[in-house]
């Protein structure tokens, strides 16, 4: 498997800070909520260790998550879904895990529901970038 099977990435031209920022706002626009904002970098240098900025949104739309919920729910072990923001070579990247690939574990989530979520996560990706 390849990483573009399961991962929506991009390059963004914006700094790091304004990248997470666009991200937030997008999230908002799409009416999605936001439960948590994880500072990779910060958590893990208080642990002594270096790492690059990565900061891991994770947001989440009610509609579908109720939807895939009442199909199983274990599929929430697959939730909430997150817009990660990281940077990696010197380029500041936004990515999203492909709800797509929930069908593959989740039979019973047709690929065109999921596909709608990731419609949306692309629309918020795209729309931060």
């Amino acid at each position: 498997m390849k990483t573009e099977d399961f991962a929506y990435v991009v390059e963004t031209d914006k700094c790091f800070d304004d990248a997470v920022v666009s991200v937030l706002k997008a999230v908002e626009q799409k009416g999605w909520a936001l439960f948590q904002v994880y500072d990779v970098k910060e958590r893990l240098a208080a642990k002594g260790f270096s790492q690059k900025p990565l900061k891991i949104i994770e947001i989440c739309s009610g509609k579908y998550a109720n939807q895939f919920l009442g199909k199983n729910r274990l599929i929430s072990l697959c939730m909430p879904c997150k817009i990660n923001v990281l940077e990696e070579n010197g380029k500041v990247k936004i990515a999203g895990m492909k709800p797509t690939i929930i069908s593959q574990f989740f039979p019973e989530v047709d690929k065109k529901e999921a596909e709608q979520v990731e419609k949306d996560l692309r629309e918020m990706i795209d729309n931060a970038k």
